[in-house]
C-alpha cells in the first residue's frame, strides 16, 4: 500500500524541484557502525550475523519517512512498508537479487529471508519474482572494510530506491566496527534523514542481545 505527497504544500517542494534538475541528484556516505554487541551475540548462537543486522537495518529504514519516498510518474509515493532486495551469493560465486518481505517480528523476517535464499541458491535467475520500488537494494562486501563506495547508476535521475552496502568488520579500540554505505536521491532525502537512519540503526543493533 502507498499514498502520495502533496508536492504543492510540501515544505521541501523547492528542494525537490532543484535536485531534479541536476545530472546526478544522488549523494552517498560511508559510516562505521558499532556491531560489537550483535557480533558477539551471534557468535554464541547459530544465528546469521547478516540476517541480524539486515533486520536492524530494515527497522531503521522503516522508521524514517523520507526513506520510504519514491518518485513515480512525477509524483512522490510513500510506501507503507519498505522491504529488502538483498544480493545473495551462490556456491559458484554468482548471485541473485532477493525480495525479502519485512516484518517487525524477527522470526517471520528470518523465515522470509531463508525462503528467498533457498530460491536463489536453487536457480540461476538474477532478478526476483516481485518487482516493486517499495524496497532498498543492498549488498555485502565481507572481504574488505571500505572507506568509500560507489553504486552503479542507470542514468535515471528519478531512481529513488536507496542503495546500501555492508563491508567487512574490523576491530578498533576494543570495538567491532562495520562500514555501511548508503546512497540516496537528494530530491527526497537530506543529510538529516540519513543521520536519523544511522542513529536508529545503531539503536537497533545494540538491542541484538
Amino acid at each position: 500500500m502507498k499514498k502520495y505527497v502533496d508536492i504543492d504544500t510540501w515544505n521541501r517542494k523547492e528542494v525537490f524541484q532543484h535536485f531534479r534538475t541536476l545530472a546526478d541528484p544522488t549523494f552517498a556516505v560511508v559510516v562505521d557502525v558499532d556491531v560489537t554487541k550483535a557480533y558477539q551475540f551471534v557468535g554464541k548462537t547459530t544465528s546469521s550475523f547478516f540476517v541480524k543486522y539486515l533486520y536492524a537495518c530494515m527497522k531503521a529504514i522503516n522508521s524514517v519517512e523520507n526513506l520510504k519516498y519514491r518518485i513515480e510518474d512525477n509524483k512522490i509515493a510513500i510506501y507503507d512498508v519498505i522491504n529488502a532486495s538483498a544480493t545473495i551469493a551462490r556456491a559458484d560465486n554468482t548471485y541473485g537479487f532477493s525480495f525479502v518481505d519485512f516484518s517487525e517480528n524477527f522470526t517471520v523476517f528470518n523465515e522470509n529471508f531463508q525462503k528467498e535464499k533457498k530460491r536463489i541458491q536453487n536457480s540461476t535467475n538474477l532478478f526476483p519474482q516481485i518487482k516493486s520500488l517499495g524496497c532498498i537494494y543492498c549488498s555485502v562486501l565481507p572481504w574488505i572494510s571500505f572507506t568509500s563506495h560507489k553504486e552503479p547508476n542507470s542514468g535515471n535521475k528519478d531512481d529513488s530506491v536507496p542503495r546500501l552496502a555492508f563491508g567487512g568488520v574490523k576491530e578498533k579500540k576494543g570495538k567491532i566496527l562495520m562500514p555501511v554505505s548508503i546512497n540516496v536521491n537528494h530530491a527526497l532525502v537530506d543529510g538529516y534523514h540519513v543521520g536519523q537512519f544511522f542513529k536508529k540503526f545503531q539503536l537497533e543493533l545494540d538491542k541484538l542481545n
